[in-house]
């Protein structure tokens, strides 16, 4: 195990070197960018103060280049961030004028609630569940839950999301939940267990939104895999002793059950950049998939290369903490 773990922590560094260099040459094939996007400001401007579009000479726009950088030849400036990137510095934002890691960080506290509670809240419902299912197999309870499965696999959660509005959110029916943002006008003025209250109150819809594909999924892998622990030999010999088939199924049969859940369980680590630009545009929330999304459309640069390069840390450090779960829950699992 232990040079399965120096073999893939020494993988990291040269992955992540080609995801940043494959993205930052597809970035270059990209028509616009930072300068165009300046000069066409610049242009508007004009035209609104003169009725006319204001013409750049080649020396403003030599003056623009150099100002973002892009004076200098393409292999140069991947080197200058690489370099700037090792020292920690993600490089400036030319949509926010500000550091990158300062811009990620601003948008990543209601993403990490999003994605953490979620994650948790899926698993600890969606694995009781999946195991109630299993044991119950085709019998009245497992008919009846089978289509709220069923829902959340074929609804798309930004569909659900406009659905509840119009149910719950004052939209045509019941007026239970806030429609969008966070929290209310008057969130600054209410004591801190109003100001919980206010916050949770306006994030039930989109959390729903958020867990419903994941819950999903979830109750399906866990009911699957404990049914074919249950068909297996020695479910079968621990019943023919006499052992109660709850006991069998929640002690010995769910254990061997989770290993295919152990792989989701190293989404834990990129949590804090769940996003997902549909519910959040549902709700106006602004978050990491709004971020990412407004990043591309405009052309910054700088921040879509620090949320690949972080988003592609953790999701190497998940899959090996996926990998230490399959070994301690299933024995046998050995990595050489």
């Amino acid at each position: 195990m232990t040079t399965y773990l120096l073999r893939r922590l020494l993988l990291i560094a040269p992955t992540l070197l080609g995801i940043s260099l494959a993205c930052f040459i597809l970035i270059q094939f990209v028509p616009g960018g930072p300068v165009e996007e300046m000069i066409s400001k610049v242009r508007a401007v004009g035209s609104e103060r003169g009725g006319k579009v204001m013409n750049i000479s080649a020396a403003e726009v030599a003056n623009i280049k150099a100002y973002f950088g892009f004076d200098r030849p393409a292999y140069q400036r991947y080197l200058q961030w690489l370099g700037a990137l090792l020292r920690g510095d993600f490089g400036r934002s030319y949509v926010y004028h500000a550091p990158v890691l300062q811009v990620i960080l601003s948008k990543m506290p209601i993403s990490l609630f999003f994605g953490l509670t979620s994650f948790f809240l899926s698993y600890l419902v969606s694995i009781p569940l999946g195991v109630a299912k299993a044991v119950r197999n085709g019998s009245g309870f497992d008919v009846a839950t089978s289509v709220l499965v069923f829902v959340g696999f074929v609804i798309p959660g930004f569909a659900l999301g406009i659905l509840m509005i119009i149910f719950f959110g004052g939209g045509s029916y019941l007026d239970w939940f806030p429609i969008s943002g966070t929290i209310s006008d008057n969130h600054e003025f209410l004591s801190p267990w109003g100001k919980l209250t206010d916050f949770l109150h306006h994030m039930v819809m989109p959390l729903t939104c958020y867990m419903l594909a994941e819950f999903a999924f979830l109750t399906v892998l866990t009911k699957n895999s404990l049914l074919e622990e249950l068909n297996k030999d020695y479910i079968r010999t621990a019943l023919a002793k006499g052992v109660p088939f709850k006991r069998v199924a929640w002690k010995h049969g769910l254990r061997n059950a989770l290993v295919p859940l152990a792989t989701g369980m190293g989404g834990l680590f990129t949590v804090m950049f769940a996003g997902a630009l549909l519910i959040e545009r549902v709700f106006n929330i602004d978050g990491m998939g709004l971020l990412f999304y407004n990043s591309i459309v405009g052309r910054d640069y700088n921040v879509v290369l620090g949320l690949i390069v972080l988003i592609s840390f953790f999701t190497i450090i998940g899959r090996l903490f996926s990998d230490f779960l399959y070994a301690a829950v299933d024995p046998r699992i050995r990595f050489d």
